[in-house]
């Protein structure tokens, strides 16, 4: 009776079978609750980048800001344009025609973007390159349209771009050197005396990948303009440097050629008898009349010219008249 008691009194003390399944489990996962799983180096590193990218407030450590993004919306014509062309072949597609045409404001910001439909028939879009297909050019702008827009939107401004006497050919424009930006030219960006493409100058100058399959004229006209802003109080000095060179290398005017006449007559001015010379130039058709003592002179445009004395009549006849006036004549 006691131990009976005392069993109910002391029940924990009372052991009970326990399940093989049960007991299996449980010595596994003592085993391992114990001590927590080692992480290789790899593992452990990926873990912590894995709970990082999971903030969100962090950002992605390969995430760049696109420096051919414009940071605003204007789209004002500035001083400074860009333009930048993409082509098309015709006739039997190793001429290039223009298929697309873009301008950018110092921004970066459209001013202009149509697709350019050539006067010849398209054998070759170029697509692989130009990023052009068949159904771009079939509403396309017709290219005297284009043409005259861009002319319109790039006179008396700064034009740049890469490799412009390229895009200024298939547009049948011109325009003044003076005011002209081409990166393909600018001494600084030279390889030697080669030229370096403007996607080689784009991640070089600017960490930007651009021309990575189809061209966009887009993309390159914003490389082109934002090559020109960061180097441009570099680039006005230097290009105004060379322009004052060639002014003081530049050879003055040459004289006007004359043929001297075989005239002579009286000054009317300081008296002299036989001081004053006939010369004309034939090329230019001027006549000129000089008094080599006084230097005092008359010129006049020939209009019709029989024989050159003809020319001169009238000046000769009102010298004489003045010579006579002052001699008391009559």
């Amino acid at each position: 009776m006691g131990s009976e008691e005392q069993r109910k009194k002391n029940p924990k003390k009372q052991k009970l079978p326990i399940n093989p399944n049960w007991a299996q489990l449980q010595q596994k996962l003592q085993i391992h609750g114990s001590r927590p799983p080692k992480l290789s180096n790899t593992e452990t590193q990926n873990f912590i980048l894995g709970k990082r990218k999971e903030r969100p407030d962090a950002e992605s450590d390969d995430y760049q800001i696109n420096p051919l993004t414009p940071t605003n919306d204007d789209l004002s014509i500035t001083d400074a344009i860009a333009m930048d062309c993409e082509m098309v072949g015709v006739g039997q597609g190793n001429r290039s025609a223009l298929g697309r045409v873009t301008l950018v404001n110092q921004w970066g910001n459209v001013l202009y973007d149509e697709f350019v439909r050539p006067v010849e028939r398209v054998a070759d879009f170029r697509t692989q390159i130009s990023g052009i297909r068949p159904r771009d050019l079939r509403k396309a702008k017709d290219f005297s349209t284009a043409q005259k827009k861009v002319a319109h939107l790039i006179k008396g401004r700064i034009l740049v771009g890469h490799a412009l006497s390229n895009d200024l050919k298939a547009l049948l424009l011109s325009h003044p050197k003076k005011d002209m930006r081409d990166t393909s030219e600018y001494q600084p960006f030279l390889k030697g005396r080669r030229r370096k493409a403007l996607r080689h100058l784009a991640a070089e100058f600017l960490g930007a990948k651009i021309q990575t399959g189809e061209h966009c004229p887009i993309e390159d006209a914003r490389a082109a303009m934002l090559l020109y802003q960061r180097n441009k109080k570099e680039w006005e000095k230097n290009l105004n440097l060379e322009m004052g060179k060639r002014k003081s290398r530049a050879k003055p005017p040459p004289k006007k050629r004359m043929d001297k006449l075989d005239t002579v007559f009286s000054c009317p001015f300081c008296n002299h008898g036989t001081s004053v010379e006939c010369r004309i130039d034939m090329k230019n058709l001027i006549g000129e009349a000089v008094c080599g003592i006084c230097q005092e002179s008359f010129s006049t445009t020939i209009t019709a010219l029989t024989e050159p004395i003809d020319v001169y009549s009238e000046w000769i006849d009102e010298c004489e008249r003045v010579n006579n006036l002052e001699d008391g004549g009559a």
